[in-house]
């Protein structure tokens, strides 16, 4: 008489859920990688956009030399236009034109950004500017705490 009958067929059985537990912290595991690697993307996307605006202004320094009046700190992102004149070398061009065109296209930028917004705003005293740009990490539009900002 053999006794035991059915016992390799138990073993394969605690294998499979062994391996299937394990198999299913790995999924877990690369959808928390996914994740992250998403919201790094964006904060890597952030800074390169802050950083974009903040040359655009260091070109444009008469503009920016205005200071609290200069376009780059008046003007609401949703208003600004695209200004064909300043697409190339123009004489009509003016400063403010450029500030505009410049606001028009990082506005179009941020849309890359899950409800990307953008700011500029300047300290006249000190002559420093300060870009913000917030965006929702977790993409769902609910939550405060998800609200990411990285400011220069």
């Amino acid at each position: 008489m053999n006794r035991a009958s059915g016992f390799t067929l138990i073993e394969i059985l605690i294998a499979m859920v062994i391996l299937s537990v394990g198999l299913l912290g790995l999924a877990g595991m690369q959808t928390t990688v996914l994740k992250n690697n998403q919201s790094a993307y964006h904060r890597s996307l952030a800074t390169q956009l802050a950083y974009d605006i903040a040359d655009r202004i260091r070109a444009n320094l008469d503009d920016a030399n205005k200071l609290a009046a200069s376009t780059y700190t008046t003007m609401h992102l949703e208003d600004a236009g695209d200004q064909s004149d300043c697409l190339s070398v123009s004489s009509t061009c003016t400063t403010a034109d450029m500030a505009e065109n410049d606001l028009y296209e990082w506005n179009q930028a941020l849309a890359a950004l899950p409800s990307g917004e953008g700011s500029v705003t300047v300290v006249a005293a000190t002559r420093t500017f300060t870009v913000t740009i917030t965006w929702d990490d977790n993409r769902d539009g609910d939550d405060p705490n998800f609200q990411m900002s990285f400011q220069i």
